[in-house]
């Protein structure tokens, strides 16, 4: 997490948002050779105090869940490089802007018999957004293929004892020199997307 306290701001149950709205995050633990990193789908509970996903039974952070420990997922939203002559003012240097939050707790492998119900209110969740397509559900696979592919993959859950955001969206700046700096972002030929990074600037003066 960025120390400025001006990144900081973010209330709460934004963050909590903000991670249920992206869905997808970076899951980290402690190993005896060094960290062990997963990149992983989840369903966060409205009140941010729990959270649902899965791994492949082969990830080796498996087996590290015989008890359980200290992870944390890391969720990122929009990005991009700022060049400072987007700024309109001297004496300013490079810098990115981005979100992120970070979602700490304890991890533990659950029982296997919950597993079918963390598949479906994922997959619910991700279908739910593509209406008016009618969504997929687990109903429509032969019971056999779901059987062999469910026996590939392990329920786990994350007891959240906290969530901290950092919205670096260039809010330390004035007014006129951050919108100056949204503005350059709309005509960069960075190669970057840019919509999302951009909508975000301009919330940031309601942190």
């Amino acid at each position: 997490m960025h120390p400025n306290p001006a990144f900081r701001k973010t209330p709460a149950d934004r963050n909590v948002a903000f991670a249920r709205a992206r869905a997808f995050g970076v899951l980290a633990v402690n190993a005896d050779n060094g960290p062990l990193l997963s990149h992983i789908p989840f369903q966060l509970a409205e009140d941010g105090t729990y959270l649902e996903a899965h791994l492949v039974r082969s990830n080796p952070i498996v087996r590290l869940l015989g008890n359980p420990v200290d992870a944390v997922i890391a969720v990122s939203g929009g990005d991009a490089y700022i060049s400072p002559d987007w700024y309109g003012v001297d004496n300013q240097v490079p810098t990115w802007n981005y979100v992120a939050v970070h979602i700490r707790g304890k991890l533990q492998r659950l029982e296997d018999g919950e597993l079918r119900g963390i598949l479906d209110r994922l997959s619910a969740n991700m279908e739910n957004r593509l209406a008016p397509k009618s969504p997929w559900t687990i109903g429509k696979m032969d019971d056999d293929v779901y059987a062999k592919m469910s026996r590939q993959i392990v329920p786990i859950g994350l007891s959240i004892s906290d969530i901290q955001g950092t919205w670096k969206l260039s809010q330390n700046k004035p007014d006129d020199v951050r919108i100056s700096a949204m503005e350059g972002l709309k005509t960069g030929k960075t190669g970057m997307e840019m919509d999302g990074i951009i909508r975000l600037m301009g919330l940031a003066e309601g942190d």
